[in-house]
């Protein structure tokens, strides 16, 4: 569907420029944006590599095991059925951590990693388990204790207090999280009901019904 929408919007845009005659803006900006395209791809590709040594050495020194103990007593209600000590779990607890300090995209390879796990704890099922949709929701309407980012960001365009904004960015993180989680748990609890009620086994076999 997303196929569809996207090259739908590109066709309208063609068709607009050519209509009104903005062919010429259109041509530089397509050159534009393709010349920012590869430079971001090339920045995340070394954020990406970066942090994937970084998440290798933690998992190597016992830092990985902390920070899940540390967030255990959080995360296990959200994820009852993930043994505190798997990869997943560890993964989840070091993506927590990246969006906490408002890392961005530095928090992306631990994402990755969370849901390679999450799948390979359940590799028959071919769609998004329970936990899988809670780690994705819980990731993206993250709570960011300090925007690191986004400070960076306000700086670079000349603000004066880069940092002014955290309360801001506190109650509307944790609003945005509470929401997020509230209505994801309370369907997955729904759809597990009729599942039971059903006769299925598993959140697998009921996002195949």
């Amino acid at each position: 569907m997303l196929n569809y929408i996207w090259s739908g919007i590109v066709i309208l845009s063609v068709g607009c420029a050519i209509v009104f005659g903005k062919a010429e803006s259109l041509s530089a900006a397509m050159v534009d944006s393709a010349a920012e395209a590869v430079e971001l791809l090339l920045t995340l590709l070394g954020i990406l590599c970066l942090w994937s040594g970084i998440m290798r050495i933690a998992g190597d020194s016992g830092l990985t095991r902390l920070l899940s103990r540390l967030f255990a007593p959080v995360l296990h209600p959200l994820f009852p059925r993930l043994d505190r000590e798997s990869e997943a779990f560890g993964a989840i607890s070091m993506n927590i951590t990246a969006n906490l300090l408002g890392l961005g995209n530095t928090a992306t390879p631990f994402g990755l990693k969370a849901m390679e796990e999450l799948h390979r704890a359940d590799p028959s099922c071919d769609v998004a388990t329970d936990e899988m949709v809670v780690f994705v929701v819980m990731n993206t309407a993250s709570l960011q204790l300090l925007p690191t980012m986004l400070g960076s960001l306000r700086q670079s365009y000349g603000s004066r207090e880069p940092f002014e904004i955290l309360v801001p960015v506190w109650i509307s993180s944790a609003c945005a999280l509470t929401v997020a989680l509230v209505t994801a748990v309370g369907l997955n609890r729904l759809t597990g009901k009729e599942g039971r009620r059903l006769g299925w086994r598993s959140s697998c076999l009921l996002s195949r019904r």
